[in-house]
């Protein structure tokens, strides 16, 4: 319950952000207490992506400024073993075990000895896909990691809210002003997302197709201006839909 409460207070808090970078500063606090010290969220560039165009894709930013400069003159982007991760298989992942899976090389290893001089020693990243399809990879770490897996989804789930709070800073005119108006079956698809169901179990439970329960939760998603399902899930909590 203390969990939770802390959860509702981090989301109301982000709620009075004036901007991206009080988003970065407020998650880099709750992230902070497991040791992920540094925060960098961003869409993937593309390989052979121009040095000059990479800092665009940055979303949010907590690396010491240096290792980011660092990071982008190397042309690290296309040597970072998490990145290169992301782009085969989008799932959470430990620094260390992308590493270890892709058996980097030598680049891949001068990009984690950088990153180590900078107290970045290990950490780990996870995909968010938004509504239109794009990937955002969120990636944390720090000097002495300390996270057990239940740690690993509660920073997801702050961190999903944290991306989806900066995208409507980000796009002003995508931010709802009232409470939306969502349908008794949109609320009841939610609650049960909210419980881990997928859209077939939910449709099992209902007694509706599969397709219909895609369609509830993506007009759900839609009217609480969501990036992605545990986005919605956070808003329907915060708006008081889901108790």
């Amino acid at each position: 319950m203390r969990q939770f409460d802390e959860t509702l207070q981090f989301i109301d808090n982000l709620d009075h952000a004036d901007s991206p970078q009080a988003v970065c500063k407020l998650l880099v606090g709750v992230t902070g207490n497991f040791g992920l010290t540094a925060l960098m969220a961003g869409t993937v560039p593309r390989a052979g992506t121009p040095r000059t165009r990479q800092k665009s894709h940055v979303l949010l930013c907590d690396w010491p400024s240096q290792w980011l400069e660092r990071y982008v003159e190397k042309n690290y982007v296309d040597r970072d073993p998490v990145v290169l991760y992301m782009r085969q298989s989008p799932t959470l992942v430990q620094w260390r075990d992308a590493a270890q899976k892709l058996q980097i090389g030598p680049g891949g290893r001068e990009v984690l000895g950088d990153a180590g001089q900078f107290h970045l020693k290990d950490g780990f990243a996870f995909p968010l896909i938004t509504l239109e399809g794009t990937m955002v990879m969120v990636s944390l770490g720090g000097e002495d990691v300390d996270i057990s897996p239940e740690g690993q989804g509660m920073v997801s789930l702050v961190s999903t809210y944290a991306i989806g709070r900066a995208m409507q800073l980000y796009h002003s005119e995508a931010i709802f002003d009232q409470r939306p108006d969502l349908t008794p079956r949109e609320i009841e698809c939610l609650k049960w997302a909210a419980e881990g169901k997928s859209e077939w179990e939910i449709s099992r439970i209902l007694a509706i197709s599969e397709h219909t329960s895609e369609k509830h939760l993506l007009n759900a998603k839609r009217k609480l201006g969501a990036v992605n399902r545990v986005h919605a899930v956070a808003e329907a909590i915060r708006l008081g839909y889901i108790s």
